[in-house]
């Protein structure tokens, strides 16, 4: 029988670094070899003793008596001949586990058929005098401009071309530019258009990837450098349904190496509004792109904040969807149970817009479900029962100018005729400990890397990133990992209970537990600019989280409150026409 001990047993002080390490591979959690490689095949050489599986255990906070660890032995010397035999198979990382993560509750149901999709368009829009005049343009107004034949694709795409050669390397947020294919794209708009066929608001609209969706014409690099040559033979889902809806790539933009940050192997990508500071990450050069005009709208990830901090580092708008609302198929695995992919615009409705591409099954994802998604901003704003969590409005921040703003805009959604509901978030739950989730699954998805030692190669070698963290993940216990996605369970009951009867709560951005949670839970994040701090002029931002599948509820409210402000409408001058 195993107890939580006071101290580690007395064998682990005999037991020599390399022995030490040796244990860890015993008892399930493979050995580190010093310095960068995961000594697996050293590891081997020994055999598993006592004082190992002792070492072991005190990591985990366990103690075993002396007649428990002789049960032990032999079995965990076989086990360990099992990981051996595991680790002889290379498995992509596009290879899913057997297990997968649900958001919905049992009891939960969501309509699948959609009803209506209705956008705005502009009405007595005009070309201006240059074309480059509408590189800050929302997709609803340029989709005005190609349907009603003032501007073509081929135009716009030369013009978004042209400003990424001349911005891309001053931001450092492209990757690959990807001429030959969008130049094909967009004549191919142009001469549908021409021949009447029409495919709706995206047709002919450059756009930008984040650069772990595959294109099979182009590298897919992860921004690390051991992927830098990497060619994925597929297209991503969401890059088809882009395809489908007549949109333009025109570039493949930067990401935090493997999805960390905005450091990635060409340097660091930064903030429009202030060169000086990074763009935050990881869907770093979508950010970056759409706020400098350099694209029409991107597509970024979010596995734990991916989305939201850049969008509010750089003053997008931004859409963490539901998790499996979109298919992830084609886009590098970071957590299966976490990993997200959603819009990155100028304006709340163009997330709408280009969800409505993207959303639904496609045989490829598991996770990826067909609900329906109704848009219609016209619908009156009394339909939504909103709430708000106060405690995190009334914190103690030392950045009192953001926390104003959020003040301002709370008094906005109170200016719509909405009187939010006070809410607060379950305090009982340790959601920091849950992390291990997402540590588990990373390093999972790069164990390969990690054994290697080219986890060397990758930017940042510091305690926080990368490296540190999949060598880390070795030391979970496969209990804790279990019984952390338990604990998740309850914590989605808990926030179930706290989200009845309302379709939106209004967040700081960064405030309490909410941005964690709700990347465990599952649910959606719109996140818009709120204002711009006088002493540097950079955005802050303020979020709306939506019921599970309430997307349109969650951007909706967002859209009307954007809508009374004007903080999206305003463009970094350094970029400016």
């Amino acid at each position: 029988m195993s107890r939580n001990p006071s101290s580690q047993p007395d064998q682990t002080a005999t037991v020599d670094r390399r022995a030490f390490m040796t244990s860890l591979s015993a008892m399930g959690v493979a050995a580190a070899a010093f310095p960068s490689k995961l000594g697996a095949a050293g590891a081997a050489q020994d055999a598993v003793t006592k004082s190992m599986i002792s070492a072991a255990a005190g990591l985990a906070g366990l103690e075993f008596t002396d007649e428990e660890l002789d049960l032990m032995v032999e079995d965990l010397t076989s086990t360990r001949e099992g990981y051996e035999e595991l680790r002889s198979v290379s498995i992509p990382n596009s290879v899913a586990p057997a297990l997968q993560f649900e958001p919905s509750l049992p009891w939960e149901r969501y309509p699948t058929e959609s009803t209506v999709f209705r956008y705005t368009r502009p009405r007595e829009l005009e070309p201006p005098s240059r074309i480059e005049e509408m590189a800050f343009w929302p997709v609803t107004h340029l989709a005005e401009m190609i349907r009603t034949r003032q501007v073509t694709s081929t135009e716009l795409t030369e013009m978004y071309l042209s400003r990424l050669a001349e911005h891309g390397p001053t931001l450092e947020c492209v990757i690959t530019t990807t001429e030959e294919l969008a130049l094909r794209q967009a004549a191919r708009a142009d001469a549908e258009l021409a021949r009447g066929h029409y495919r709706g608001p995206l047709h002919g609209i450059p756009w930008g990837a984040k650069d772990l969706l595959a294109e099979d014409a182009y590298p897919t690099t992860w921004g690390a450098k051991p992927y830098e040559d990497q060619h994925i033979p597929d297209d991503s889902t969401v890059g088809r349904r882009l395809e489908d809806a007549g949109a333009v790539l025109v570039a493949k933009l930067t990401l935090g190496a493997l999805a960390q940050g905005d450091r990635w192997y060409g340097g660091r990508t930064n903030n429009p509004w202030n060169l000086e500071q990074g763009s935050s990450g990881s869907s770093a050069g979508s950010g970056s792109a759409t706020i400098a005009g350099l694209v029409g709208f991107a597509i970024g990830s979010e596995t734990l904040g991916s989305i939201v901090s850049p969008s509010t580092r750089c003053g997008a708008s931004g859409l963490r969807p539901t998790f499996g609302r979109v298919s992830r198929a084609g886009a590098m695995a970071l957590s299966w149970s976490m990993d997200k992919l959603g819009p990155m615009c100028r304006s709340v409705e163009d997330c709408a817009l280009v969800l409505n591409a993207i959303h639904g099954a496609d045989g490829r994802d598991p996770t990826a479900r067909d609900i329906a998604f109704d848009w219609d901003p016209d619908r009156p704003l009394s339909e939504l029962r909103v709430g708000y969590v106060r405690s995190a409005f009334e914190d103690d921040r030392e950045d009192t100018e953001w926390k104003a703003f959020d003040a301002a805009s709370l008094e906005v959604v109170r200016g719509l005729g909405i009187e939010p509901i006070e809410i607060e978030l379950p305090d009982d739950i340790p959601y920091g400990a849950m992390r291990i989730i997402l540590s588990a699954e990373a390093g999972a998805a790069f164990d390969e890397l990690s054994r290697s030692g080219r986890d060397e190669l990758l930017v940042r070698q510091t305690r926080g990133a990368w490296p540190n963290t999949f060598r880390k993940a070795r030391m979970i216990p496969a209990v804790e990992y279990i019984q952390a996605n338990r604990l998740r369970t309850i914590a989605m009951e808990r926030f179930a209970q706290t989200m009845e009867g309302l379709d939106v709560v209004v967040t700081p951005s960064f405030g309490g537990s909410m941005l964690l949670l709700t990347n465990l839970t599952g649910h959606p994040q719109v996140v818009i600019p709120n204002g711009y701090r006088s002493e540097n002029g950079t955005p802050t931002s303020i979020s709306f989280v939506g019921k599970l599948f309430g997307d349109a509820e969650a951007l909706r409210l967002a859209k009307a409150v954007q809508d009374a402000t004007d903080f999206h409408t305003q463009h970094p001058p350094l970029f400016a026409v």
